[in-house]
């Protein structure tokens, strides 16, 4: 799968430069001036996976291919947006394509930097997105009632279901409170899917912070910004965009040396995706061989002949088996043939569950 996030934000926060880092270039126009980006910039960013260099190794495999995570560069939205200010139906419509939403906050003082609304507040600034985003919401759901209310009173059964799961949204979304929250059983959620609704998807709070900050824990901003009523602790991560660019220009060694000196393990852009993968319930599972080394990318909970679709559709329609060994287990006993010889290696049916970290190889007709 294609896992798409959406950089989003007020302007002058920091999203393409946020952006140009995670891409390792200079993709996006970085200004000081509001509406530097008008049409969404698009990178595809691999996901760094320490795993995939040992498979390759063990099974000498030709080339290593790893996950990838598409992130766009979408436009600063203001007060306003749902109505079309600032362009914002155009930027608004960008963001319904995306899985994710990371929205970034910003947390720097650089008085070079113009901030649109001329304070730094991370708590107005996410309010001000997230009730655009509502506000959105809000008027493309009532148009959708009213199609569906016709329906509806004709018979139509779906339609009746349909317009139960409006009714849902439509009174958290009138309380202040995104359509996440509505409630939806998992038939309600599929029958709404095609909305694609804003507020529906996930959102990822990152705050740009100055480079002495790098290190702060996401919990204390959440706690001294009081927003613990609407910002999980669990969905906010700290990067300094500044220090993100200077990565992106460096060797491995010096990377790992700079992130040492500001007492960081890993860089943002690894924290990004892992709590990206976090939010939306996703897993890698791993192909190892002559060919390539592999990571995929599939749904937390999805079944063997799933995640053999995300290979290729025909795996998934004419599986019969799949063949799994955990990665450390893999690493451990050399491979396939001595991890079969120590017993490791699983033959696995239609209703096993694939697992993170799995090393799978898949049987079909």
């Amino acid at each position: 799968m294609n896992l798409s996030i959406g950089i989003v934000g007020l302007p002058n926060v920091g999203k393409s430069t946020l952006f140009n880092a995670l891409v390792k270039g200079n993709l996006a126009e970085a200004s000081n001036y509001a509406f530097t980006t008008i049409d969404p910039n698009v990178g595809v960013v691999e996901v760094p996976d320490e795993r995939l260099a040992e498979l390759a190794e063990i099974e000498k495999s030709g080339k290593i291919v790893p996950a990838t995570v598409k992130f766009v560069d979408i436009a600063g939205l203001i007060r306003g947006a749902h109505k079309g200010e600032g362009l914002g139906n155009q930027f608004l419509s960008h963001i319904r394509e995306v899985d994710a939403i990371a929205m970034v906050v910003r947390d720097f003082r650089d008085d070079k930097i113009v901030h649109v609304e001329n304070k730094i507040d991370p708590k107005s600034d996410i309010e001000t997105v997230l009730t655009e985003l509502a506000l959105a919401d809000l008027g493309s759901i009532e148009k959708k009632k009213s199609e569906i209310e016709k329906l509806a009173r004709s018979g139509d059964k779906k339609s009746k279901k349909i317009l139960e799961a409006i009714e849902k949204i439509l009174q958290a979304l009138e309380s202040g409170k995104p359509a996440s929250t509505a409630n939806l059983s998992e038939e309600e959620k599929d029958l709404i899917r095609e909305f694609n609704l804003l507020t529906i998807k996930p959102i990822i709070y990152v705050f740009n912070v100055d480079e002495s900050n790098c290190s702060e824990n996401p919990a204390d901003l959440v706690e001294e910004y009081e927003l613990a009523d609407f910002v999980g602790k669990d969905q906010t991560i700290v990067i300094s965009a500044k220090i993100e660019s200077e990565l992106a220009n460096l060797s491995d060694d010096e990377r790992k040396e700079f992130l040492r000196d500001f007492g960081l393990d890993e860089s943002g852009l690894e924290r990004l995706i892992k709590l990206s993968y976090k939010t939306l319930g996703l897993i890698t599972f791993l192909t190892a061989g002559e060919m390539e080394a592999r990571a995929w990318t599939a749904e937390r909970g999805a079944k063997a002949p799933e995640a053999a679709g995300k290979i290729h559709g025909d795996f998934e329609k004419r599986f019969i088996k799949a063949e799994v060994v955990g990665y450390d287990d893999f690493v451990k006993f050399d491979g396939w043939n001595s991890a079969k010889e120590a017993g490791k290696v699983r033959i696995e049916g239609k209703d096993y569950v694939v697992k993170d970290g799995d090393v799978v190889y898949f049987r079909h007709g």
